[in-house]
């Protein structure tokens, strides 16, 4: 069979380390990259690896590409830190690249959790993510957020599930929206770079947000945890938007610009 190489990247992640590991220790090597953690995440991820690397971080994708770069096996398996490969695709996985045909990588399957429940609406589920790949057979797309990686080549699709555990808490998602947000908004000023914002964009756009998620989508039949993941949605899209404007805004009367690069959030947050 093919060597098969784990890519992790980390920042504070003791809480979920040896969830996510654990669950791809049977994998020939595992390659952690990590963006200089303050707590015991690396302690955490020696037990399962020798692989362990430090890089200034300037995007998942560029963090990605640097823990590929230093892995020795064929195949790439990409995971997060909050993230977990059930024994049914570990299995699936395995037996794939025994008899791989033609392909150059296979989507996976998340199952996001959210505040406490299992989330499978709201556009949430069924979420397919390229994550298995040949070594020498892929593209990346880099972006400061949601950039991501695709195939040389045949694409094919696993059945087994990789768990996200996404949210615990609403905490963590305003945490991550305030910078998912602004990094955002260096995405739309780099396809769009005349890109402007109107009032009315700022206000129908969470209106739109929160109708598709919660109702076309069908996101109440998630809970309550499926309304309050579209209200938040529809925050974020208000959110992003006033963003953008204000971005703008200080370009024409030239203040100081709000940070939109991973570097720029880093160094506000005395991150190397």
């Amino acid at each position: 069979m093919p060597k098969l190489s784990v890519i992790l990247i980390t920042l504070n992640e003791e809480e979920n380390i040896d969830r996510c590991l654990g669950s791809v220790s049977w994998a020939d090597e595992i390659v952690v990259v990590d963006s200089f953690s303050r707590d015991r995440t690396l302690e955490l991820a020696r037990k399962y690896t020798d692989r362990l690397f430090q890089n200034r971080y300037e995007g998942s994708t560029r963090q990605m590409l640097y823990g590929i770069e230093h892995a020795s096996g064929e195949w790439i398996l990409l995971i997060d830190g909050d993230e977990e490969v059930s024994p049914e695709l570990a299995a699936e996985i395995r037996e794939t690249l025994v008899h791989p045909g033609a392909f150059a990588g296979f989507d996976l399957l998340r199952k996001p959790w959210a505040f406490g429940n299992w989330i499978e609406h709201g556009g949430w589920f069924p979420d397919y993510q390229f994550r298995l790949f040949r070594k020498d057979a892929f593209s990346v797309n880099h972006e400061e957020v949601h950039g991501g990686f695709g195939p040389r080549g045949p694409r094919g699709r696993l059945q087994g599930v990789v768990f996200h555990y996404t949210y615990p808490t609403v905490y963590s998602y305003l945490a991550r929206m305030n910078d998912y947000t602004s990094l955002q908004v260096s995405n739309v000023l780099r396809t769009r770079p005349d890109r402007t914002v109107r009032w009315y964009k700022i206000l129908f756009s969470p209106l739109s947000h929160f109708f598709r998620m919660y109702v076309s989508n069908k996101g109440y039949k998630d809970g309550f945890q499926g309304f309050a993941l579209a209200l938040l949605d529809a925050v974020y899209s208000m959110m992003l938007y006033l963003k953008l404007w204000e971005y703008r805004y200080r370009q024409e009367q030239g203040g100081e610009l709000p940070p939109i690069t991973n570097l720029e959030l880093n160094r506000i947050k005395h991150i190397s």
